[in-house]
């Protein structure tokens, strides 16, 4: 941008400049005041969300729970446990123990055992228990607990319990694991390293912006905009979790970070951007802050409504988990773009030329190079042959992200000495993966559990499906333990409990669990069981429909945040081609990200899978972070198109805004990428696909992809509007003629008024 003209800033957007700026010291004691309110009346941490934000509103998997718990007085899956494990041999004694406590326990004779109000031992002695992949060396002791128990007294409960009674020298207690201590483990991990995230973010933020502009004031300026951004979001955010069910997800509280952190610096560097070629067009410290605020305030405005309107559509969202996300991001960006629009203009009016000490804002010189590679980007030949290259490139990463798999796991996320993770393995090792997180099968109808032979062969044919390691069915216990546990007195009620082979909320397992749905109508008739009606409980049958509500919802979302996206740029740009085509360049770019995710965990890495919110929340952040860098960019082009062709605007403007979009990229793809500070295999994946997709975006798309197809599309671009460049009288080589300006049309002070007009939107 060289400088700005009345005619093409809106009256409300001097208006806002204007009081921005002269208002300056005002408003930096302002928001002075609002922080420190905000630290006092605000929340500064929410309460933890359970696992029952992750099921869907009408889970099938947990009313088949919860109707089992009430046909049999008492339910049958527990996610929690004990883990005692020798792989030489785990002594008669210790399994003999095991029974024993259990026992106590059942008998209120163990003493204080807090909220637990019984315990379910199981070994795999003589290889009985079903899916024993071993003899006498693991012993497990399911936790069950009353009724309102939080997740973090039940857990507690099971470490006191075991740190009280499992204690003997041959007990070979490993530790206490299942999907409620894996979570809470997740959780600790998140807030012990969010310090370090957000120290380790700041001083990425503050050495990019050093670099870009050779100072030490500017990204000073910059840290204090994103620190104050960051931490009203939190405390808003916070706040606005208490009123979300089940309570906002642990694990927007990195991404909320990032996402702050990393726009709120994306907006600085447009700013400081702007601010400095005011300067070197000679305009003076208030004059260039009240350009810079009129100009690239529009574009953040409209960039940040954007990204919080993107973020908001995920309340289309069928789960209670993305319905979580989409208000708490979109209040997370509101809260930065409202600090962007006003502290930002007013510290840099305060501090003027000083922002970029100990360098000079000096003019000439500075994009020579751009300028001739942009030149030679619009020549069509060579457009046409970059453009095709880089279409084709992402094109061919796009099928990759067709095999993507996900899952919900908790125990495999987690670093490889985390206890939960060790002692998980250990009960694998003895059993087999799904033993950590049973399945449950319930059948219901007349007399269903009046014939065990017809029960006993329904469960032989379960043990023979894919992915199935065993089956507890009536003739693996004494008839004593069946009647009352596994069939219900009247007998109107059945259950059996399956244990996979794989890990119970992985992608595996999952697609196990539903192809075995699929199949339960026949073999329940071929087991003389045809009329009675089932349903799956457990961790893997919620996984399931969590999964598939996902995709679902993924589709429904990207519809609507490409719908909010589409109608911003139209509404910003005034036409049709244009905002068409470049959300295609975002959807691609997306694509391709996914793509990468896919090569890189699923086949490089080996993991079954990524976790199922990633994808999701990749693909609404990225293309709504598309549209910052299309209004940023392409504005600019477009506003030079009105004097021009769309040739010579690109190379005159691509020029100018590349810098800004590599640096801002870079930022906020680094950003992102801090989160793989988090020790949880999650935040890895989600860090090097948003990583990755920003500079896809930033370096590939909008530097080469999006100029080369506006160079080869030219006006039609711009359809149905006709751009008043494509008017101009043409002088030699294409060249339009200069637009020469009133004398009383030129600033004062030693500024002159460039040719072109400044980018920052339509008129």
């Amino acid at each position: 941008m060289r400088s700005w003209r009345k005619s093409e800033a809106g009256g409300l957007a001097r208006l806002f400049a204007w009081l921005v700026v002269t208002f300056r010291w005002f408003l930096v004691a302002g928001w002075a005041v609002v922080l420190v309110a905000a630290a006092v009346w605000l929340p500064a941490k929410t309460s933890n969300a359970d696992l029952g934000g992750f099921a869907p509103p009408d889970s099938r998997a947990i009313a088949t729970e919860t109707t089992s718990a009430k046909a049999f007085g008492f339910p049958i899956l527990s996610r929690t446990m004990l883990v005692q494990r020798d792989a030489g041999g785990l002594s008669q004694a210790a399994q003999q123990r095991a029974v024993e406590r259990a026992v106590a326990v059942a008998k209120h004779t163990a003493g204080d055992v807090g909220p637990i109000v019984a315990v379910v031992p199981i070994a795999n002695a003589q290889g009985v228990f079903p899916s024993s992949s071993e003899r006498d060396t693991t012993a497990l002791s399911y936790v069950f607990t009353k009724p309102g128990t939080t997740f973090g007294q039940e857990v507690a409960a099971a470490r006191t319990y075991a740190h009280q009674h499992v204690n003997q020298p041959d007990d070979h207690f490993v530790g206490v694991t299942g999907t409620i201590p894996s979570q809470l483990a997740q959780s600790d991990l998140l807030y012990g390293h969010l310090v370090l995230l957000e120290i380790a973010t700041l001083a990425v933020v503050i050495g990019i912006v050093a670099l870009k502009f050779r100072s030490v004031v500017a990204p000073l300026v910059a840290l204090v905009t994103a620190a104050a951004s960051y931490f009203l979001a939190v405390r808003v955010t916070n706040y606005a979790g208490s009123f979300v069910e089940g309570g906002a997800p642990e694990e927007l509280k990195p991404l909320v970070l990032a996402l702050v952190l990393g726009i709120v610096t994306d907006y600085a560097i447009f700013y400081l951007s702007s601010m400095r070629t005011g300067l070197e067009d000679g305009l003076d410290k208030v004059a260039a802050a009240k350009a810079s605020a009129t100009q690239t305030g529009r574009i953040v405005l409209v960039a940040g409504i954007a990204v919080a309107a993107g973020s908001a559509a995920m309340l289309v969202a069928r789960s209670g988990f993305f319905r979580a996300f989409g208000p708490v991001l979109s209040l997370s960006v509101l809260s930065a773009v409202v600090v962007s629009l006003t502290l930002l203009p007013a510290l840099m009016a305060i501090f003027g030329p000083a922002l970029f000490w100990p360098s000079r804002p000096r003019r000439a010189g500075r994009r020579v190079v751009s300028r001739a590679a942009a030149r030679v980007l619009t020549v069509r030949v060579v457009a046409l042959v970059l453009g095709g290259a880089c279409v084709v490139g992402l094109a061919a990463l796009v099928p990759h992200a067709q095999r993507l798999h996900l899952g919900v796991s908790f125990e495999v996320a987690l670093p490889a000495d985390s206890p939960p993770h060790l002692a998980a393995q250990a009960a694998s090792s003895g059993f087999a993966p799904g033993i950590v997180a049973p399945t449950e099968l319930l059948l219901q109808g007349t007399g269903v559990g009046g014939d065990r032979a017809k029960l006993t062969r329904l469960g032989q044919e379960l043990s023979d499906q894919e992915g199935v390691a065993g089956v507890l069915s009536p003739e693996a216990l004494p008839e004593e333990v069946v009647s009352g546990a596994l069939v219900t007195k009247s007998g109107d009620a059945a259950r059996l409990i399956l244990v996979l082979d794989h890990d119970p909320l992985g992608p595996t397992a999952i697609r196990d669990l539903n192809r075995m749905t699929a199949a339960m109508p026949d073999l329940l008739r071929q087991a003389g069981l045809g009329d009675a009606r089932f349903g799956f409980a457990g961790d893997t049958a919620v996984a399931s429909e969590l999964v598939a509500t996902t995709n679902a919802d993924l589709r429904r979302i990207a519809v609507a945040v490409l719908l909010v996206n589409l109608v911003l740029l139209m509404v910003f740009l005034r036409a049709i081609v244009a905002p068409v085509l470049l959300l295609a360049c975002s959807l691609l770019a997306l694509a391709a990200s996914l793509g990468c995710l896919t090569l890189v965990f699923q086949d490089r890495l080996g993991h079954e899978g990524v976790a199922f919110y990633v994808p999701f929340a990749a693909s609404v952040l990225l293309l709504s972070l598309g549209s910052d860098y299309n209004i940023y960019g392409v504005g600019h082009v477009w506003t030079r198109a009105k004097q021009t062709t769309m040739r010579k605007a690109i190379a005159e403007r691509v020029p100018e805004t590349s810098g800004a979009i590599t640096a801002a990229g870079i930022t906020l793809a680094a950003s992102f990428g801090m989160l793989a500070l988090v020790p949880l295999r999650q935040f890895r994946e989600l860090a090097f696909v948003m990583g990755l997709g920003v500079l896809i975006d930033a370096l590939v798309v909008r530097a080469v992809m999006v100029p080369a197809l506006l160079a080869l599309l030219g006006g039609f671009s711009a359809w149905p509007r006709k751009l008043r460049g494509a008017d101009v009288p043409l002088t030699r080589r294409g060249d339009v003629q200069p637009i020469r300006r009133p004398a009383d049309e030129r600033p004062s002070g030693g500024a002159h008024w460039p040719e072109e007009s400044s980018p920052g939107g339509p008129a």
